[in-house]
């Protein structure tokens, strides 16, 4: 450790003694006091005021009363300084519970589709390597509240809007755009995105999302946006994917749903120069909870979950 790290410690040390002392001193109102208080003679408590004093510049406590008063200075030191000591107290028991075993309980939401095939299996892991943490897992397409303890931990596609909560990207999700073989069968493949239109197009009825338009880009090319139509629609990704195979026509939907299906050779992919917008996956949860062990130790788990699988059910063609 050089001398230089070794001596901002011990000044960041030596202000909190002070701040401790400072503190300790106006609250038990006399010099007498104070030497009590830290079993010490009054001589040597006025001896660590003066010092006090003289590497600040300036007189904390007026010498006119036999009663501690304060100087503006010392009023100013006195609340700043509580201020100071409560951040530390906060940041180590912080730090101190950030290490600890995760315990008690843990509630976790995420959309019904996503978090059936992917959160609940992955809980299911999580659960089996920490099996005092007790887990609830909240599956709804509504947007969920996090205050007051509400959920610990969602988990969503894209970043959220809050910027009062902390959100952690834990894997990549890429969409694309699938048919079977069995739509495709004796009509002309889409080569460009605009070619989409002339398609039954399945729709998902999702979020605030604008209905039935879809953003293509091609590098060096700027966005397209293609108002898509169809004769079938539903707020269940499920229910369209399952409509898609069953050969109804053209759906968007992830790599992660799609891949097993374009390997067993039931859906196919379409526009493959062309990109959709990213719907990542995040995992969001209050600032307060930043530290907590049981949220830590669960969104290191979901990231190195989702990592694995993103690489398992990426395609590839």
């Amino acid at each position: 450790m050089c001398w230089q790290t070794i001596r901002a410690a011990t000044e960041q040390m030596k202000l909190r003694t002070d701040l401790n002392f400072f503190s300790t001193l106006v609250k038990s109102g006399s010099l007498s006091a104070a030497a009590r208080e830290y079993d010490v003679t009054p001589s040597a408590v006025s001896k660590w005021l003066a010092q006090l004093e003289a590497r600040l510049g300036v007189r904390l406590i007026a010498r006119n009363t036999r009663r501690i008063s304060l100087t503006n200075e010392g009023e100013t030191y006195l609340a700043e300084g509580r201020r100071i000591l409560a951040e530390i107290d906060d940041l180590e028991r912080s730090i101190s519970s950030s290490q600890a075993a995760p315990i008690g309980l843990l509630k976790v939401h995420a959309t019904l589709g996503f978090g059936r095939a992917f959160v609940a299996p992955a809980i299911s892991k999580f659960s089996a390597l920490y099996p005092d943490l007790e887990i609830q897992l909240f599956l709804t397409d509504r947007s969920v509240s996090m205050a007051e303890g509400a959920v610990h931990v969602a988990v969503r596609f894209g970043p959220p809007p809050d910027g009062r909560v902390t959100a952690r990207k834990i894997a990549n999700h890429r969409r694309r755009i699938f048919a079977s073989p069995m739509y495709l069968k004796g009509r002309v493949r889409p080569a460009v995105p605009h070619d989409l239109t002339t398609h039954n197009c399945l729709i998902v009825r999702q979020d605030d999302v604008a209905y039935g338009q879809w953003h293509f880009t091609r590098k060096g090319q700027p966005m397209q946006t293609i108002k898509v139509r169809g004769t079938l629609s539903s707020n269940d990704g499920a229910a369209v994917l399952t409509w898609a195979l069953q050969g109804h026509g053209v759906l968007m939907r992830s790599e992660w749903d799609a891949a097993p299906f374009v390997r067993s050779g039931n859906l196919e992919v379409l526009l493959e120069d062309f990109a959709l917008p990213n719907a990542d996956i995040y995992a969001v949860y209050p600032q307060k909870q930043n530290l907590a062990a049981k949220v830590r130790v669960f969104v290191d788990f979901l990231t190195a979950h989702f990592g694995q699988a993103a690489g398992k059910e990426r395609i590839r063609w």
